[in-house]
């Protein structure tokens, strides 16, 4: 249903990446007991998520009452760092459609194709459905336009317009991120204003968010919607603490009342899923939770913002997961067991809660003597035609940083190598963007600063020789999720480089594959589609060749 577009020549831009910790305006800290949770519970889930195999734990807040009662920080993860919010976003996208209802611009009825009546063919205008904002906001469009094939195209709100809807809109629960995206668009087009910049007033600033926020947007500038958000936890925290509080927060009215009950509260079954929290209902871009009076917004990699309504808490997490379901069981085995008889806790019995081991780096190793021969030489490596044609060239970003970028780095090559006394440092091309890495060979990470398609992120680099010939280094994207490993194997002048993801494409590629008909109506090529997944690292992760030179 893509098919129509044709290739984008868009590249985001993003501004610099930092961290923008403001402490006086956290939360207040207390003791978990003090608020009626228990402290020794709460320890179990921790030290649970912590040991869980392929997940990465980035950050963690659980408030309640208002107050922070556990703040986790996985390093190399810490406060006040930006992190892709992934669909959780769409939560935050559908407060502006509620501002803008609010203020008389926008009506839940209307027809989607009458808001961009100067863009309708004169076939749409024609045959087009009676599609409206509800239905956007209830995943029940039926537009059969998709997220995965946005990054060829340049005009988004063309390809959605145009493209053919299943059944008629409002009839079936269908999960598109593009929905979302077309709000988005809905509210450039009402308002003049880039989304962000709308919500700032009315939303980002009330809650003392006063750093602009940045959104990822297609190539005419209209924010993604649906994905592509960067914010810190806190900041995510007084989204999700004030959507709990009916729309208020310190006191003041933010979010219309009457739109955070309808958003949180079921609107349409969503039934044909499996997963027992995904199958309870959606509000408007939030899911109902199987626990009675709890609802989420959710992003992809397990990124939360739980709302349990009869306990007044909140758990906000940032996550590496691919399985969601998992982290979500692992939850709510906790919660609500986890609240106690706030009359009959005792604060000062209240355990410590524990000292959690960092995410990995590469161990400190013997080094090797292939240094000197290798120091400073220009490492050339070959492109992969099959990556190119396919439009995934191999980056030093995961491909779960960058499948959702219209551009998306790639082709590493011109490697340099220099090593010091306990680092490494590695300084390579990918297009027209130049980085280096610095890399600790002491079994301690190193951060740097780098630029890959339009986008800065922090990085975190560790380096080791695993035998003489062959050096492993480790490089995690600070603001996104997953890890780039690549291992360079060195024969005389000869190098292959063997790139992995942390966590195993393997792994994503397993927790994706019955969704696949989401984005392939034919259930045969679907099916074919579903088996093609399973081979995705063997495609996307293959070895590169490549000659010092």
């Amino acid at each position: 249903t893509t098919g129509h577009m044709g290739k984008t020549d868009f590249a985001p831009q993003k501004e610099a990446f930092g961290d923008f910790a403001s402490p006086e305006t956290y939360f207040p800290r207390v003791v978990p007991e003090s608020e009626g949770i228990s402290s020794e519970k709460l320890t179990q889930m921790l030290r649970e998520l912590a040991a869980a195999r392929h997940t990465d734990m980035h950050h963690l807040l659980v408030l309640r009452n208002g107050h922070v009662i556990c703040e986790c920080n996985f390093a190399p993860y810490r406060s006040g760092i930006w992190h892709a919010t992934y669909s959780m976003c769409k939560s935050i996208t559908g407060m502006a459609a509620g501002f803008l209802i609010s203020e008389g611009k926008l009506s839940l009825d209307e027809n989607v194709y009458d808001i961009f009546e100067k863009r309708n063919g004169l076939l749409q205008k024609i045959l087009r459905p009676n599609l409206t904002v509800k239905h956007l906001l209830t995943m029940k469009s039926g537009v059969q336009f998709n997220e995965m094939g946005v990054v060829s195209g340049n005009d988004w709100v063309d390809s959605f317009l145009n493209a053919p809807v299943k059944g008629t809109p409002g009839e079936a629960f269908e999960y598109n991120s593009m929905n979302t995206y077309l709000l988005s668009a809905i509210i450039q087009e009402r308002t003049g204003m880039k989304m962000v910049d709308y919500l700032r007033p009315r939303l980002f600033e009330p809650l003392g968010i006063t750093r602009r926020p940045f959104w990822e947007h297609d190539p005419q500038g209209v924010e993604a919607g649906g994905w592509g958000l960067y914010i810190t936890t806190d900041e995510l925290a007084r989204f999700i603490l004030c959507v709990a509080n009916g729309g208020k927060y310190a006191g003041e009215q933010v979010i219309p009342a009457w739109y955070a009950e309808q958003a949180t509260s079921k609107q349409v079954e969503n039934n044909q899923y499996s997963d027992v929290d995904s199958n309870k209902g959606y509000g408007f871009f939030f899911w109902m939770n199987a626990m009675e009076n709890s609802y989420r917004a959710d992003g992809m990699f397990s990124q939360f913002g739980i709302v349990f309504k009869d306990y007044n808490a909140q758990l906000i997490m940032t996550c590496c997961e691919t399985l969601e379901q998992k982290t979500r069981d692992c939850i709510f085995r906790h919660f609500p067991q986890m609240f106690i008889d706030k009359k009959r806790a005792r604060p000062k019995e209240a355990i410590e809660l524990p000292e959690l081991s960092p995410l990995p780096n590469l161990p400190a190793a013997p080094r090797s003597v292939m240094e000197e021969f290798i120091k400073g030489k220009t490492i050339h490596f070959y492109k992969n035609p099959v990556l190119n044609a396919a439009g995934w060239p191999l980056s030093m970003l995961p491909l779960a940083v960058v499948y959702m970028s219209a551009n998306r780095a790639g082709n590493i090559d011109n490697v340099v190598l220099d090593f010091g006394e306990n680092e490494c440092t590695m300084t390579w091309d990918e297009g027209s963007e130049h980085n280096t890495i610095v890399c600790g060979m002491d079994g301690n990470d190193r951060r740097s600063h780098i630029r890959l398609g339009g986008i800065d992120f922090t990085a975190v680099s560790s380096a080791a020789w695993t035998s003489d010939s062959t050096l492993e280094i480790w490089m995690r994207p600070l603001e996104s999720v997953c890890e780039r490993r690549i291992t360079l194997e060195f024969e005389g002048s000869s190098v292959t480089l063997y790139p992995e993801s942390q966590p195993p494409l393997s792994t994503i590629a397993d927790s994706v594959k019955g969704e696949v008909q989401t984005f392939i109506p034919n259930e045969k090529l679907a099916e074919l589609g579903g088996k093609a997944l399973m081979k995705l690292d063997r495609i996307v992760e293959a070895p590169i060749p490549g000659k010092m030179i």
